[in-house]
């Protein structure tokens, strides 16, 4: 056996296990391996059931009875039942949610142990979905002596959990990864740390930590492992990120300097005056712009702080500039510098270039749109002061010999059809929602590399933005412009949802709108228990029309709705057609409709609350009062007072590190939306660790900036640019 054999060579599988590891992404023996355990279950294994308290983990021995695989009454969800007795002569019921099979598996009369945590309900003490074992879960041994610890000969088990899917469980792959422990595989693997690193950060060798990691005999041991791969785990993103970093400024950029006192001129016609944070930032990045080299930078803010302002003078810059270029004869200007604006939506992109051209319609600057349902430019020809659809090919047309010097639109920037005369500056907007490749293809499409703006609106912790972004330089606007006024933001469990209707009464009566955000497009499934109380944008519209606002004018946004029908719908509610948008998150970003002054959110526990503050931040687009209702039924303290959270933080960024530490790293949703395992994201809790990676990655690339010296971390970085990672 090696690492890269396939696990169906290695081990007898069935096809139903085979589809549960393909679903898991793991096909060989070094996938197994690196699938860590998500928790660990530490507790007396002695113990009985006669000392023991309600909401311990705990490892019980003793005997199995009424074994019998059944349905839930309501629910209908499959499951197994057994009661179990230990030597105290207490017993409680044992259940398995969706595995009825191990009523089959089991005998009635059988002693085994049961790890698990204790809960109570109207039936007494009981236990959901225990792991069992019938010979204790550690007591293998290899011939070096106890790999694993027997738990009834040792005072306390720590025993590893395993995230699992069906078909497999938990002790399957307690119990696989013991036979590859026993083949010494693991010390088959190359370590791709300096010894000198991990000497110095104190950390374990490769083969060390993956022992400790599945078999640790003290709960020091897996503290130990986790360390050790949360840092090999950022120092490799930083390396790729610094890399990618040094890469690009070996380009050239083009050097723009524009006059102080037009850029102030531009401004002034504002009808608003710039925050400090917005004027920081701009200086910041006009003075990029003058240094020859491609600026990298990610400016981060909350909802309605001004991002698009800064993208708007900053552009300014940019297309009021013309290029010098070497010949013979000396110095040579050559047409305007261009700017591509790439969004996420074709509704944000569209409604950056209705700003754009508010910005610019005083100015001879024409301004394109391209996304996939049609291309626009302002002026029009007709009508100096309206904006007209053209076709594709001539806005392509026009962009290609730098008629159009401000181009904005969707993933059809990337396409090898648009072609630039001279980008000078790509800003990308909704950083988080394109992969490094498409913004890489953004920024090469001519010789000259341009000057990246990347925006984003998503707060999240500074370590994380060390770690994602950290081939960019970050600029904060953590001011809100003046006469703005902050949402009133209020948490409601279980009664008192008679005053958020009042107060959305009030507001429709004056002329404002709403929206009403559920977790899911439709009702669940009544075999799925855990949803059950889950509102649905269709449920609850055809409540609210009936129940709470017989006469508003309402109407339903989500996921499925086709993106024509979606742009026509905010299109409407924009033109104040509807009162009332029913919705789900799909409204989280770049959606705006000032008119619009109250969110009520239905099952607030169910959304992360860097999503929370995103929808509270579509009320915040105007200078009317506006309110965020959070509604919840969860009884459940930590919940109550995660959301209470959202109601307290002054912005975004305080938010972003308050939820760090409440919630738990694999809720963090690391490997969904930024690429990083639930361990890296345990790193990103820790300031000094993410730091050393950074000053380790920093200080290798400067003294072997192409890796030559380390062919095995080369090899690493290179397929980590191979992903579309992070966003």
């Amino acid at each position: 056996m090696t690492p890269e054999t396939s696990l169906s060579e290695a081990f007898r599988l069935t096809e139903t296990q085979k589809s549960a590891l393909t679903r898991l992404g793991l096909l060989s023996v070094r996938d197994l391996l690196f699938h860590f355990p998500s928790r660990y279950v530490a507790s007396l294994s002695e113990g009985t059931l006669g000392d023991l308290q309600e909401g311990e983990h705990v490892v019980l021995y003793g005997k199995v009875s009424k074994l019998e695989a059944t349905k839930g009454f309501r629910s209908k969800i499959p499951m197994a039942k057994a009661v179990f007795e230990d030597a105290s002569g207490i017993k409680i019921n044992l259940i398995w949610f969706h595995q009825p099979y191990i009523a089959k598996m089991l005998r009635d009369g059988e002693r085994l142990y049961v790890t698990g945590k204790l809960t109570r309900d109207s039936r007494g003490l009981g236990m959901a979905n225990p792991h069992t074992s019938k010979s204790g879960v550690f007591e293998k041994k290899d011939k070096n002596g106890p790999l694993f610890e027997d738990n009834h000969k040792n005072t306390e088990s720590y025993t590893p959990l395993y995230p699992e899917s069906r078909g497999i469980t938990s002790r399957w792959f307690y119990y696989t990864l013991q036979k590859i422990f026993a083949a010494h595989v693991h010390e088959k693997l190359e370590d791709p740390l300096p010894s000198a690193l991990l000497k110095k950060y104190n950390l374990p060798s490769l083969s060390s930590a993956l022992v400790w990691l599945h078999a640790p005999r003290r709960q020091s041991d897996a503290q130990a492992a986790r360390k050790r791969f949360a840092f090999e785990e950022i120092f490799f993103i930083q390396l790729e990120r610094q890399k990618a970093r040094g890469d690009y400024q070996k380009n050239d950029a083009f050097s723009i300097s524009p006059a102080k006192k037009d850029v102030e001129e531009f401004i002034q016609r504002f009808p608003f005056t710039l925050t400090n944070a917005q004027e920081s930032a701009v200086h910041t990045i006009l003075n990029d712009f003058k240094k020859g080299i491609p600026m990298s930078r990610l400016l981060e803010g909350d909802v309605g702080s001004g991002k698009t302002a800064v993208a708007a003078i900053t552009s300014y810059a940019v297309v009021m500039s013309r290029p010098q270029k070497e010949d013979g004869a000396g110095a040579q200007t050559f047409g305007n510098l261009q700017t591509a604006i790439m969004a996420p939506t074709e509704i944000l992109a569209r409604q950056h270039f209705e700003d754009f051209v508010q910005y610019f319609e005083h100015l001879p600057i024409q301004v394109g749109l391209i996304t996939g349902s049609g291309c626009r430019k302002f002026p029009s020809k007709v009508n100096p002061k309206e904006s007209t659809p053209i076709s594709r090919a001539q806005l392509l047309k026009w962009v290609a010999n730098g008629e159009i010097p401000i181009l904005i639109g969707t993933h059809a920037l990337i396409q090898k059809s648009v072609s630039f005369k001279h980008l000078a500056y790509t800003i990308i907007d909704e950083q988080h929602r394109f992969g490094t490749r498409q913004r890489a293809e953004l920024s090469k499409k001519e010789g000259y590399a341009p000057h990246l703006l990347s925006m984003s609106a998503t707060p999240i912790p500074r370590t994380l933005a060390l770690t994602i972004y950290g081939d960019l330089d970050l600029t904060l606007l953590d001011e809100m412009p003046k006469g703005r006024k902050p949402v009133i933001t209020e948490a409601v469990f279980g009664s008192g949802k008679e005053k958020v209707y009042e107060r959305a009464h009030e507001e429709l009566a004056a002329g404002r709108q709403l929206y009403v955000i559920c977790p899911r497009i439709e009702e669940p499934d009544g075999a799925k228990e855990r949803v059950l109380q889950m509102k649905s944008t269709k449920e609850e519209a055809v409540r609210l029309k009936k129940e709470e606002f017989p006469n508003a004018r309402i109407e339903i946004l989500h996921s499925k709705i086709k993106p024509k029908e979606k742009e026509e719908i905010m299109q409407r509610m924009l033109g104040g057609e509807i009162d009332i948008l029913v919705a789900t998150s799909v409204v989280e970003v770049g959606v705006n409709i000032p008119n619009a002054t109250t969110i009520i959110i239905e099952g607030a526990e169910r959304f992360g609350l860097a999503q929370l503050h995103q929808l509270r931040g579509r009320v915040l687009r105007s200078t009317h009062q506006s309110y965020c209702f959070l509604l919840s039924e969860s009884k459940s303290k930590e919940t109550k007072e995660r959301i209470k959270t959202l109601v307290s933080a002054k912005n975004g960024f305080e938010l972003a590190e308050k939820d760090l530490l409440l919630r738990g790293a694999g809720e963090l949703s690391g490997k969904r939306q930024w690429g990083i395992s639930d361990v890296g994201m345990e790193a990103i809790r820790n300031i000094k660790m993410v730091e050393a990676a950074r000053e380790e990655a920093q200080t290798m690339l400067h003294k072997d900036p192409e890796l030559k010296k380390f062919p095995l971390i080369a090899r690493r970085v290179e397929t980590l640019k191979e992903r579309t990672y992070f966003e």
